[in-house]
């Protein structure tokens, strides 16, 4: 399985048999992205909520290649409404994409959709667990502050192997709440995010590495620049 952050909170993930999952696709006004809207062919892309640096180019990402978005009721009927393909989902629901898959979970963040001229809403912002053909977890949280369903729903229920979560501070966690999230959350590897997109937002990783190393040693924290990508072996983390 392959991991390649595209900046901000944008997210490719490439299972063994090659499906190309494309997380809150904010790509081409993402000032941290370097890789062209067009180098992306996924089979599926998520949408944790309504914000247009989480939507980003999703729609058009979708119409040009005849992909679906998975994303929650009221952003579904929206982009129904604007005849693109859907999967419209709910948290605590899960479907099954070419035997992956995908379950929504909670976050605790707004969601109207921004983008347009007059504001709507757009439902809860989510969260997305999602279970690779091979059995490897992988958590992305979307945006979202510090709830302790990270610990006893998450972690303890769903036991992600890889957590994904923001640290950006201002309109999500920071750096230690993001360590304090990912000790809640428990996975054998984590990943900062939401993070240096903007001034507003500039967080040096290495204290929320810091963090999560004082708080649990146990997980590993991967930092990776934007556009980079992480090839991760399930079998290395097996006890």
């Amino acid at each position: 399985m392959e991991i390649r952050w595209l900046g901000h909170s944008a997210f490719e993930i490439t299972s063994d048999k090659g499906i190309k999952i494309l997380i809150d696709p904010f790509i081409s006004n993402n000032p941290s992205c370097q890789v062209p809207v067009e180098e992306l062919n996924p089979d599926l892309i998520c949408v944790t909520h309504g914000h247009v640096d989480h939507f980003g180019d999703a729609m058009e990402i979708s119409n040009s290649q005849s992909v679906p978005v998975v994303a929650n009721h009221e952003i579904s009927l929206y982009l129904s409404n604007q005849g693109i393909e859907n999967v419209s989902m709910n948290i605590g629901g899960s479907i099954v994409f070419r035997d992956i898959k995908i379950t929504m979970l909670d976050a605790k963040h707004s969601s109207d959709i921004d983008f347009v001229e007059d504001t709507i809403p757009g439902g809860s912002a989510a969260s997305f667990l999602i279970t690779l053909e091979d059995g490897t977890k992988i958590f992305h949280s979307g945006d979202t502050g510090l709830f302790r369903d990270m610990e006893t729903v998450i972690g303890e229920i769903y036991k992600p192997d890889i957590a994904i979560v923001p640290i950006g501070d201002k309109f999500t966690m920071g750096p230690f709440e993001g360590a304090l999230a990912t000790m809640w959350l428990n996975p054998k590897l984590a990943i900062p995010m939401h993070y240096d997109t903007y001034p507003v937002i500039e967080q040096d990783p290495l204290v929320y590495s810091n963090f999560v190393k004082q708080l649990n040693p146990k997980i590993d924290v991967l930092v990776l620049n934007s556009g980079e990508f992480y090839e991760y072996n399930f079998e290395s983390y097996e006890e």
